[in-house]
């Protein structure tokens, strides 16, 4: 019997292998390999690049939040009004308040003037409808013009706002 090989005789009657098909496709592997490792260095160079690019155009860090106790000229930390309402009856609120800021020149003038805040303050709460502050709009719309008032004596003081925002953090209604 005869034994089928793969080697050809090329025109010259040089005897050639299966080795020729190794070898292409050893080259090829090859240069596929440095073409993919070509791609993931760009790919891994752009996307420090980009992230450098994403920390530089965040925002810086905003500033730390102050936050002010807004205390009666008696030193209390709450205030205590009687608000109207429809059944004729009286009744009382009792609120904690504070300022929040991020200026450390606000949370001193907000000391230094408190006794015209806590004036504001006084006359907008004693204006309030205990049927009003019983729902959570009423509740809401009296913090936006707490801040309201505060922002305006800071603006008057000294021309800024500065105030962020106005908290509540005890109400009593009773």
């Amino acid at each position: 019997m005869a034994e089928e090989t793969t080697d050809t005789v090329d025109e010259e009657g040089v005897k050639r292998s299966g080795k020729l098909k190794l070898i292409l496709i050893i080259v090829a592997g090859i240069i596929l390999a440095a073409i993919i490792g070509g791609g993931v260095a760009m790919f891994l160079m752009s996307g420090s690049d980009a992230e450098q690019v994403v920390e530089d155009a965040k925002p810086a860090k905003p500033a730390r939040a102050i936050y002010t106790k807004i205390r009666t000229l008696e030193g209390n930390p709450y205030f205590t009004v009687v608000v109207p309402s429809k059944d004729d009856r009286t009744h009382y609120m009792q609120l904690y308040v504070e300022a929040k800021s991020r200026d450390d020149e606000v949370a001193v003038a907000l000391t230094k003037h408190m006794p015209k805040i806590v004036s504001v303050l006084n006359q907008l709460f004693s204006r309030q409808s205990f049927d009003t502050l019983r729902t959570s709009e009423g509740k809401v719309m009296l913090q936006q013009a707490a801040l309201v008032g505060i922002q305006g004596v800071m603006q008057e003081k000294i021309g800024k706002p500065g105030v962020e925002k106005i908290l509540f953090t005890g109400f009593i209604m009773q």
